[in-house]
């Protein structure tokens, strides 16, 4: 039976169980969708012992109906598309290019927010555990892992608190291993299986970044 999780924290630590084979390697990266993936990856990073770094990608979601996603964006140009979704609705390219638009201006903003001059971290020949505190589509979670194939990573593993059994079946052709701890159907919407799903905020990335990379610090000098 599907539960409620009290807030990210606990859905991250429980996440960290069933990743805790990737602990203390030093080939493995957490990289984060923020921003409430970043709350669940951050005790991730903890439990592993592994550095911790974001995947900037927005949604694309449906005029006045945000929360439906029809695509998403990420840096370098990718932008994909659910065409089931654009299809049945019958949303126009305009439309798409006008949501597109003003997602990419977010996009960047984030980036900086963020990031600053601090580059991403290089997960070429590395292992990407790559966190979203919930997926419902994966339209944002397949833009995020379109742009880590872009820098080669050795292995994708997608990790999240909840999803639909079928998206979860689905992902499995794009990463090379899916974590989903519960499957629920119907899903409805991510919230629902969170007891808090306040919205986390920008500050909250930007403290959670550096608090670890404070702790990979400290870390790396007990070794």
């Amino acid at each position: 039976m599907a539960k409620r999780y009290r807030d990210r924290t606990e859905a991250g630590k429980l996440l960290a169980k069933r990743l805790a084979a990737y602990a203390h390697r030093p080939d493995v990266i957490v990289v984060a969708l923020p921003r409430g993936g970043v709350p669940v990856a951050f005790e991730v990073a903890q439990a592993l012992c592994a550095p911790l770094d974001v995947c900037i990608v927005r949604k694309l979601g449906v005029p006045h109906h945000e929360e439906l996603a029809m695509g998403a964006i990420a840096a370098g140009g990718i932008r994909i598309l659910n065409y089931d979704v654009i299809n049945s609705l019958g949303i126009s390219n305009k439309t798409i290019d006008q949501v597109t638009a003003k997602e990419l201006q977010e996009l960047q903003r984030r980036n900086q927010i963020y990031r600053g001059d601090r580059p991403p971290l290089n997960v070429q020949n590395r292992t990407v555990i790559l966190i979203d505190d919930g997926i419902a589509t994966g339209s944002t979670i397949r833009a995020a892992i379109a742009v880590l194939r872009q820098q080669q990573p050795r292995k994708i593993v997608l990790a999240t608190p909840v999803a639909p059994p079928d998206v979860c079946t689905q992902l499995q052709a794009e990463a090379d291993e899916v974590v989903c701890l519960q499957t629920p159907e119907p899903l409805y919407a991510i919230g629902l299986w969170y007891e808090n799903f306040s919205q986390t905020t920008d500050e909250q990335v930007r403290e959670l970044l550096a608090k670890q990379v404070v702790a990979r610090n400290l870390q790396q000098l007990a070794q």
